[in-house]
């Protein structure tokens, strides 16, 4: 397991990118991973904000940034193993070329946000976590072709 920082250094080695664009990927990331991977890619705890999953410590990190994008990495983290760098180049190809606001678009509806949302107004403030289990049996389902 690594951190969600090198998970985020990982991404931004591909591109500068913004902070929800970021947030996003590094979601994907640890949603996947909770799926298919035999533990989690990072510790991160996502949880579910009016703009789709946020870690809370990359926000920390990144917030100054505000709407700017952050730059490119220039050293890719040397903390992963070539499986997870694998698997890190396959959640790339799969959102990497989608925009920040449609990651939270897709992820609005998405049973994990939607689970950890329940009974909450679309602008209300939320630090929920977003369920590492939720998120192991959804994108496992689509994974495997079945039903959440």
């Amino acid at each position: 397991m690594v951190s969600i920082f090198d998970v985020a250094d990982w991404f931004l080695c591909k591109e500068r990118m913004t902070h929800k664009k970021l947030q996003k990927l590094c979601y994907y990331a640890q949603a996947w991973s909770c799926a298919i991977c035999p533990e989690p890619i990072s510790d991160a705890v996502f949880e579910a904000w009016v703009h789709g999953p946020v870690c809370y410590d990359l926000y920390m990190k990144y917030k100054d940034y505000g709407f700017a994008y952050i730059p490119q990495e220039t050293r890719k983290p040397s903390v992963f193993s070539a499986d997870e760098n694998d698997f890190l180049e396959g959640v790339w190809a799969t959102y990497g070329d989608i925009s920040a606001n449609a990651l939270e678009a897709l992820s609005h509806t998405e049973p994990p946000w939607q689970i950890a949302r329940a009974g909450m107004d679309s602008g209300e403030h939320s630090r929920k976590p977003i369920s590492p289990q939720d998120m192991a049996n959804y994108y496992r389902s689509i994974y495997t072709g079945g039903d959440a």
